[in-house]
């Protein structure tokens, strides 16, 4: 498939999943994932052939025109769309498979020393939130959903919704008839658990107040307004006979 076919393609995908998008000549001038793409691939040509700093230096360039990072030996499918895309970070050795869709600010990053495998693995039709970080030689399973903020550091099985710090998953999608099945969130019913506590006590202890209220008020010890406090004793001397 020559580059000219893939940026139609491109230019299709992200027509057909942003709907802010409203040309194909706006998407080529204005949208810095579509700019990112045909950099990287120039760039991981060269990186194929050997020709290492060239492919770095175009990666930089990328990044500066772009605000978008990814490494010129980073492995990407077709009809990937980075929307937004400020801030995202690809590393090198991260593979990402077709019609995978990520927002702003998602790192794809890596914990290794080691020349090795140690970025993440994408399979197809996963979708990365705003914010997302994927940290370690991890798969993320086919159409899996990461949700804005998480930070996964384990892989995740396909069709899974993952959220939190650390990233833990939710729910699975069925996409035979595109229904989710949300799974117990023993965190989130605890907090739920301690917040109706929480309030049982916050209305008993008002309960009691307004009891020790109406008490006080009916014996007349507590005057409106007035001094509450009993009135000193009168020294012996100044007692009338």
């Amino acid at each position: 498939m020559g580059w000219l076919d893939r940026l139609h393609e491109d230019i299709a995908t992200a027509r057909g999943r942003d709907p802010a998008a409203h040309s194909n000549l706006e998407i080529l001038l204005t949208y810095p994932g579509i700019h990112a793409l045909l950099i990287h691939r120039a760039g991981h040509g060269l990186w194929a052939r050997g020709y290492r700093v060239s492919a770095r230096l175009l990666s930089h360039l990328g990044r500066a025109l772009t605000g978008i990072e990814i490494h010129p030996g980073a492995t990407i499918g077709r009809r990937f769309f980075i929307d937004h895309g400020m801030g995202v970070v690809i590393g090198e050795t991260a593979e990402i498979g077709d019609d995978c869709h990520i927002f702003q600010g998602v790192t794809l990053g890596g914990t290794s020393t080691r020349r090795e495998k140690r970025h993440p693995t994408l399979r197809n039709g996963v979708v990365v939130g705003a914010g997302a970080k994927i940290i370690g030689a991890v798969t993320i399973g086919e159409h899996a959903r990461i949700g804005a903020g998480a930070v996964v550091v384990s892989s995740v099985p396909p069709d899974a919704t993952v959220v939190g710090v650390p990233g833990h998953i939710v729910a699975f999608t069925d996409r035979s008839n595109d229904t989710v099945q949300h799974l117990p969130d023993p965190g989130w019913d605890r907090l739920s658990e301690l917040e109706s506590r929480l309030q049982a006590l916050e209305d008993r202890l008002n309960e009691r107040v307004n009891s020790l209220g109406a008490t006080t008020g009916s014996n007349g010890s507590v005057g409106t307004g007035g001094d509450a406090r009993p009135e000193a004793r009168r020294p012996d001397s100044e007692v009338t006979p």
